[in-house]
């Protein structure tokens, strides 16, 4: 198969170092006097210019962002990097990626039509010398990209002469080529190479999780057309789906989104959506990180699909509640139409696609206050500071306790949004502008602003991601429990066993252990989770970021809930200091012990509405559940699960023999693909508690 012989030649890297730094010297180097925005331009142009295109023998589809690999010696390089590190890039709390493009329009104007904007727009601004000098700039990096897209023809054709080569697959790239340097795409394969330069463009510029948005919706009128006039077929498409994912790096996480619903509330799903889901399934790699939008009128047929690939193993898709996040997106006053063309970027962020600046998010460790609340204020664990509510010895009951933890959450949320907007402001907005980023949201060009300087439609979100929403609930459920109903001891006796991490408190450990937890459809632990949610999402409902948009909130730990936990004591609901904290949504590991449907009882009481950014519920099935009659059930039971107000789910499907063997013989299961949390990834290349986490997650029959 052509796609396995092309991941091959991917994963032989080019001898020489990879520096991106070297082509923006290049560039810089050309007029040191020009004003930064200026230079930094020249550094984008150099990126598309001088590089030298790497077309494999078995591409159909080109693009790589390897050309940035040079031959020069190791100090020089280091120096030239020095160079360009002082002038300085944004990063992802400033708002540099994690970013959805707006490939429908890019596809349906072509980067000659983007230009053809531009210079509307400079008419419009004829007199505003600010702007249309930004304009200016946005041009040139689009003229560089075309450039850029040139290079890569001249290289097709260059290798006409080499004998390795297909000749037929050559004319097709170059034909390609030609059409997007002069026109829009009129055919599937022309949008989904422009698609495809667009991202590489942003590879080597150096951006992370640059999401491909709803591919099924945009290309599909190229493919329906195609497909009509008998110019291509289901199974050609998939392979030319095939040949861009496979090329799709598993550092990266690229999420791409199908399915969902229109503003009339018409399931969107076709049969790209199909061709999409089969291709990533065929790649059988971590990277593509695929994301399907659930409707209450998504067929049975789509989503059985989608259940057979995530049986694979693979964990792709994750399945998405639509109704769910369009009434959180509806929260924050955004168009109608907007709203319904969300897609995610990253692992399952929700992003208005195309409309507003790039994603930012950060981690709020709420377990941590317990701490605080019980030792007046401070962390000895790992010596941090927060308020002194007071001594534990006048909380005479549930109702205190909780006021105070509220007092301490508060301050911890007034902290973090403080230290968000100053490393988020700190920075000079017209210095770090982006060009060619600007060119691809909008309303950059129409208005003649940057991305990040008031050109997006919307302004900027930030997700505060609140962590270990299960440590939390059993840990209050515990002190309600032991503490207050059964009087067994009392907080200062709670304190103190915290304190020596339960060393000479098993007793005392055990009874909290035996509280009810998170997870088992028991109201008394599950309303902790409700409340949870409830209450910091209005904490920071009260913020706004520098330029006036919104705080999303998410419960998505990644694989943070282990590295948070290590600095967090022990917690009452049994938890070591160290040990990981609660996943994303899901409930603590090994304490949701009456089955799948009491688990997915639970995790929907909480109102995933106030989750704008998303939520993540790990689960892990049997390969069984994949199979035969009760392949059917799993589908009934995902489906019960939107219905009674799941945000999204994402399954693992190998066993835990499986994962032993894998841990124990790495080299024989080196291309085992597992869902870790927000993104899948080789079993094998995760750190071993990254491993273990996975092993000990709670496995349904």
């Amino acid at each position: 198969m052509s796609t396995k012989e092309l991941r091959k030649e991917f994963l032989q890297r080019p001898s020489g170092t990879f520096s991106p730094d070297w082509f923006r010297f290049s560039g810089y180097r050309q007029d040191f006097s020009l004003p930064v925005r200026e230079l930094r331009t020249k550094g984008i142009e150099a990126l598309f210019t001088k590089t030298t295109p790497i077309i494999y023998k078995n591409d159909l589809i080109v693009g790589n962002s390897r050309c940035l690999y040079v031959n020069e010696d190791e100090k020089l390089l280091r120096n030239v990097s020095s160079t360009v590190n002082e002038i300085g890039k944004r990063n992802f709390l400033t708002n540099s990626d994690h970013y959805s493009p707006s490939y429908p329009h890019t596809v349906k104007v072509g980067i000659t039509g983007l230009i053809e904007e531009i210079h509307e727009s400079k008419k419009n601004h004829s007199s505003d010398d600010e702007k249309c000098k930004r304009l200016d700039l946005m041009e040139s990096t689009l003229r560089a990209f075309i450039t850029m897209i040139g290079n890569y023809k001249k290289e097709a054709e260059r290798s006409m002469s080499d004998v390795a080569y297909d000749k037929e697959k050559l004319a097709f790239i170059i034909d390609n080529c030609d059409a997007l340097m002069h026109r829009a795409p009129q055919t599937f394969s022309e949008a989904l190479q422009l698609v495809w330069f667009c991202h590489t463009a942003f590879l080597m510029e150096e951006r992370y999780a640059m999401a491909l948005g709803r591919m099924d919706m945009y290309l599909y009128p190229f493919y329906k057309k195609d497909k009509e006039s008998g110019v291509l077929t289901r199974e050609k498409a998939v392979e030319l789906l095939e040949n861009v994912f496979i090329k799709i790096d598993s550092t990266d996480v690229v999420n791409i989104c199908i399915g969902g619903t229109d503003t009339d509330g018409n399931c969107t799903v076709n049969e790209l959506s199909e061709c999409i889901i089969d291709a990533v399934r065929n790649c059988n790699i971590p990277g593509p990180n695929l994301s399907a939008r659930i409707a209450e009128n998504t067929p049975d047929d789509f989503l059985l699909r989608c259940i057979d690939s995530i049986g694979t193993g693979l964990g792709y898709p994750a399945l998405m509640s639509d109704r769910i996040n369009i009434t959180a997106l509806s929260r924050f006053g955004y168009a109608k139409e907007d709203i319904y063309n969300y897609s995610m970027v990253g692992c399952i962020e929700n992003f208005i696609t195309g409309m507003q600046p790039p994603w930012s998010d950060g981690r709020f460790d709420a377990p941590r206050y317990f701490e605080y609340l019980l030792n007046n204020g401070i962390g000895s664990f790992d010596n941090t500071v927060s308020i002194d509510t007071g001594d534990i010895g006048t909380i005479g009951s549930m109702k205190e306790f909780m006021n105070r933890f509220e007092e301490q959450l508060r301050y911890g949320a007034d902290q973090y949004f403080a230290l968000f907007n100053a490393r988020n402001d700190r920075i000079n907005q017209e210095f770090f502008e982006e060009p060619f980023l600007s060119c691809f949201c909008h309303d950059c060009i129409e208005r003649g602003l940057d991305i990040n300087g008031g050109g997006s439609r919307y302004p900027s979100v930030h997700g505060a991601v609140l962590m270990g929403v299960g440590t939390v609930a059993d840990s209050l459920s515990a002190v309600e429990k032991v503490i207050f109903i059964d009087k067994a001891a009392t907080l200062s006796e709670l304190r103190d066993a915290l304190r020596d991490n339960f060393e000479g408190h098993e007793q005392l450990r055990k009874l909290l252990l035996d509280a009810p937890k998170y997870g088992n459809n028991d109201d008394f632990a599950d309303k902790y989770a409700v409340w949870f949610l409830d209450y910091l999402s209005s904490l920071f409902d009260r913020y706004r970021t520098r330029d006036g948009g919104y705080i999303y909130v998410a419960m998505a730990a990644n694989v943070q809930n282990i590295y948070a936990g290590r600095h967090i004591a022990a917690t009452p609901d049994g938890r070591r200091q160290g040990e990981p904290l609660s996943d994303a949504a899901s409930p603590t590991y090994g304490r949701d012990v009456r089955g799948a449907t009491s688990t997915f009882n639970s995790v929907t009481k909480p109102d995933y509405g106030k989750a704008a950014c998303g939520t993540v519920i790990n689960q892990k099935f049997s390969p069984s559940m994949f199979r035969g009659e009760k392949r059917q059930k799993l589908l009934a039971l995902i489906k019960a699960y939107f219905k009674k107000g799941g945000q999204e789910i994402q399954i693992n499907a190998t066993s835990r023999e499986v994962l032993q063997e894998a841990m124990n013989d790495p080299e024989k299961y080196k291309n085992l693909v597992v869902r870790v949390s927000g993104f899948s990834d080789y079993y094998v290349r995760l750190a071993r508690e990254v491993q273990l986490d996975i092993l000990n997650r709670t496995q349904h029959e």
